[in-house]
């Protein structure tokens, strides 16, 4: 018998934008809020099991596409800096508490990590915990160049069939199993009018006047700034085949923030969630549950 139950939610950003989102909710209607955060290029659906596994545990999860990813808004202006991902996690996180009663743990993997450390360090009440998964403010440039590099090679061009883009993703990824079925995939691309298949996200994102990284230094340093000033719980998820965490830079980190708690999850690169689930689920619970009932 399924606990579980999905339902539609919308919340609006910071520049007015719409933002998609999914709420997972178990037995309890009213579970302790999570938000969870997807990184660059994916959708909320990259936390549909985790987000399972929360509610049936007897949370709240919310899980959201960020600004010009997935259902959400494409930005006018193409505004896609860290900082403006930031200012719609206020004012998500805002929204949550205001139904729910408290504030989210917010769990973030990437550039969700990033927009929620930088939130919580601009409003200190935001959060009641936060969870980094693979992203600390001292990335290594050369696993940020492979990321980058790979989201922009197709990104105009696009693919003759769903099939080509498992392929490119399968060569990206040779070390993760393929999936049996596309259908998971097919939800991050977009079927254009020229019949070729695009990823799902806003091309300005990267290639924009204001594209993430047209002020990624200054926003970085921020980050660093806002993680030494964290005093809410915090725990940092790494994947122990991280190509953007290493064990130096995860260090720094958490000297900069002493009260962290560190998961390094084996066999899983930077994409801990689609890697192992299962060990970043209990990871999650567990340090959730950690914080008792509010």
């Amino acid at each position: 018998m399924k606990t579980v139950r999905r339902e539609e939610v919308r919340f609006t950003g910071a520049h007015g934008n719409t933002i998609a989102g999914d709420v997972y909710r178990g037995v309890r209607d009213r579970g302790a809020p999570v938000l969870l955060v997807h990184g660059g290029g994916q959708t909320r659906y990259s936390w549909a099991a985790t987000a399972e596994r929360l509610a049936d545990d007897g949370m709240t999860a919310f899980v959201i596409d960020q600004r010009g990813h997935g259902e959400s808004d494409w930005v006018e202006g193409g505004f896609y800096r860290f900082r403006d991902y930031a200012s719609d996690i206020s004012a998500v996180a805002q929204s949550i508490q205001r139904d729910d009663g408290m504030p989210p743990v917010a769990i973030g993997a990437s550039l969700g990590g990033i927009a929620s450390t930088l939130a919580q360090g601009a409003q200190g009440d935001l959060l009641r915990a936060l969870v980094l998964v693979d992203i600390v403010p001292r990335m290594d440039p050369d696993g940020v160049n492979r990321i980058t590099g790979f989201m922009a090679d197709r990104m105009e061009e696009g693919f003759g069939s769903i099939e080509e883009a498992a392929e490119a993703v399968a060569a990206y990824l040779p070390n993760r199993k393929r999936p049996r079925s596309t259908d998971g995939l097919r939800k991050n691309l977009r079927l254009h009018s020229d019949g070729r298949y695009r990823w799902h996200w806003d091309p300005r994102f990267l290639s924009g006047e204001h594209s993430v990284g047209s002020t990624a230094e200054a926003d970085m340093r921020c980050m660093e700034e806002a993680a030494s000033g964290l005093r809410l719980p915090v725990m940092l998820v790494r994947g122990g085949s991280s190509e953007l965490v290493s064990e130096e830079s995860a260090r720094h980190f958490m000297e900069l923030v002493p009260h962290t708690r560190f998961c390094d999850v084996s066999g899983a690169g930077h994409m801990v969630a689609g890697d192992r689930n299962d060990i970043f689920a209990d990871a999650a619970i567990e340090f959730i549950r950690s914080l008792g009932e509010a």
